[in-house]
């Protein structure tokens, strides 16, 4: 067999948004290239996972792992709050999607990495809550520019264990995990104690950072860490 058919399947969940190319602008299913090569460049196939209605269970069956991308805010309903006046509008098709991605990815035990949004989503699935708007400045700084933090983590963690104990990231998000959903445990914090990362001791791999891995081509090592726990 060709290297090529070694390279394990990993579902990226997308965006749907009003999108311009060319000489249209539509509705589109789409997702920052960021995360397409960060897959890619790591050893795997990266397959996008747009919302849609039905068949979950038979496409989470075929892939080898799940990247949960960041994005739009999480609706507060899905964790029993009213909206903060701050929290972006809800995009309840992408919340119903991945609720049931996530559903069936920690039934078949199958390595996940959740990104920004990807591990607010972990941890409300799993029965936790969210602060819903962080002090201005402290983690969205400038309206679309990631600025980089520095973090620390977990000694023992799986974590740690890829990036050690110490690392600097680049953050951009004004919500964070307030009550920790069932069987986290967090493995990271920021200079002011916000949770930047959780995992899920008893699973095979699933990770969730707060900050926006895919954005540093120079460090892939949490999607080379996923494409090996993938394989496997």
């Amino acid at each position: 067999m060709s290297p090529v058919h070694h390279r394990p399947l990993i579902g990226i969940t997308s965006y749907q948004d009003e999108a311009a190319w060319s000489v249209w602008r539509q509705r589109a299913s789409l997702v920052p290239q960021t995360y397409v090569d960060a897959v890619s460049r790591a050893g795997g196939t990266p397959v996008l996972l747009p919302p849609q209605p039905g068949g979950v269970g038979r496409l989470v069956e075929a892939l080898d792992g799940v990247v949960l991308a960041g994005g739009a805010d999480i609706d507060p309903a899905r964790y029993g709050a009213a909206a903060d006046p701050r929290t972006g509008e809800p995009h309840r098709a992408r919340d119903d999607w991945e609720f049931e991605v996530l559903a069936a990815a920690l039934a078949y035990d199958l390595p996940l990495l959740g990104v920004c949004r990807g591990l607010q989503l972990l941890n409300v699935a799993l029965g936790g809550s969210l602060l819903q708007h962080l002090p201005d400045g402290s983690h969205q700084q400038v309206p679309a520019v990631f600025v980089q933090q520095p973090v620390r983590i977990r000694p023992g963690s799986r974590l740690a264990g890829i990036l050690g104990e110490h690392t600097k990231v680049n953050c951009y998000h004004h919500q964070a995990v307030a009550r920790l959903g069932s069987g986290l445990q967090p493995t990271a914090w920021s200079a002011d104690e916000t949770v930047e990362a959780v995992e899920l001791p008893d699973h095979r791999f699933a990770l969730g950072v707060q900050w926006h891995p895919e954005t540093d081509p120079d460090d892939l090592r949490l999607f080379e860490a996923l494409t090996r726990a993938a394989r496997g």
